[in-house]
């Protein structure tokens, strides 16, 4: 029988990850840092555990809550979504209860690109769980030398991201341009609608719609009323898988330019269904698009960066992009790289 302990945060990837390789073991238990409405037939066991360190008295009780986890479960593998506090705290668990039990980490790229910066200990506590994980995974490169960098011993990383489903969507293209990123400072979805009211006043026949939603979205909104574009762009909020793959599938262009950024998901939905990407000058785009082949890479975030994707053949663009997806994006392509990271350790 094999079971996997997955530990993550209460959260869309870490059920996503899940789904993606369930299949591949005979029980999963789930543990996270929050209660959720997750239910399947594979996982044996739910465990909430609180990882804050707020308080110091909680180092100790959540320490022991692991360690009682791992001593009754019993896994053949562990694996960590995210550096976090849950995952310091697991490995130190791990480390009391004696068990021998080897431990894959996927880091997601904040918890190596930012964490560490925040100060000493929180790089630190990056480094120890970079230290005490067996296999690792990351969906860029750049985030992969940076996590060697950091380690204090040779990590033996996969690329891997979680996939996408290819979907065929018979859909003509439309003057549309597509952003799904969260309405956070992040995602500065603020200079997307400012770059394109300087798009629109050259091309009045086109479209910006707005997915999702966030903290900025208030915001967001009275901006697109005070440039008067109230008839140009359109707020859908959250939308289903269907909806948001009809909107790829119609739009000609997607956006996202974030101020940091490790391989989106929505970038490879994106590519998968005939849109032009536009994304902002990160490593981690640059190794899914190369610029003015494929997509467009913005160098100047204050520019009316949207002009330049118009100078592409966006027919060549997307069969460029199918490949790379098919090569590289799909979820049955990714499963493999972890299972095989699966067997090799077991």
């Amino acid at each position: 029988m094999k079971k996997l302990l997955l530990i993550g945060s209460n959260c869309v990837h870490t059920y996503n990850y899940f789904h993606l390789i369930k299949s591949y073991f005979d029980q999963v238990v789930l543990v996270t840092d929050e209660e959720h409405e997750l239910k399947d037939d594979h996982i044996s066991a739910y465990y909430y555990v609180n990882s804050s360190l707020k308080k110091l008295s909680n180092y100790q009780k959540a320490i022991q809550t692991y360690k009682d986890i791992l001593k009754t479960e019993k896994p053949d593998i562990i694996h960590i979504q995210q550096i976090s506090t849950y995952s310091y705290l697991l490995l130190r668990a791990l480390k009391r209860s004696k068990l021998r039990i080897p431990v894959v980490l996927t880091t997601w790229g904040s918890d190596v690109l930012i964490l560490p910066n925040k100060g000493f200990i929180f790089k630190k506590m990056v480094q120890y769980v970079l230290n005490h994980c067996d296999r690792f995974t990351t969906d860029a490169q750049f985030v992969a030398d940076k996590m060697q960098q950091l380690a204090h011993k040779p990590l033996h990383t996969v690329i891997a991201n979680f996939g996408i489903n290819i979907v065929d969507i018979e859909i003509e293209k439309e003057n549309l341009i597509y952003s799904n990123r969260l309405h956070k400072p992040l995602y500065r979805i603020d200079k997307i609608i400012i770059a394109f009211s300087k798009f629109v006043k050259e091309h009045p026949d086109w479209k910006l719609v707005i997915g999702a939603t966030g903290t900025e979205t208030d915001k967001l909104k009275d901006l697109v009323t005070q440039l008067e574009l109230d008839n140009e762009i359109t707020f859908i909020g959250w939308v289903d898988a269907t909806i948001n793959s009809k909107m790829y599938a119609k739009s000609k262009i997607w956006v996202s330019i974030p101020e940091s950024d490790a391989t989106s998901i929505s970038l490879l939905e994106a590519m998968s269904l005939g849109c032009v990407p536009v994304v902002v000058d990160l490593p981690a785009n640059r190794e899914w698009i190369e610029h003015h082949k494929n997509g467009i890479i913005v160098q100047d975030i204050d520019a009316n960066f949207l002009e330049e994707a118009l100078s592409l053949n966006m027919e060549e663009a997307a069969v460029i992009n199918e490949q790379i997806i098919r090569e590289k994006g799909t979820r049955e392509v990714n499963r493999q790289k972890f299972i095989n990271i699966y067997d090799q350790i077991r």
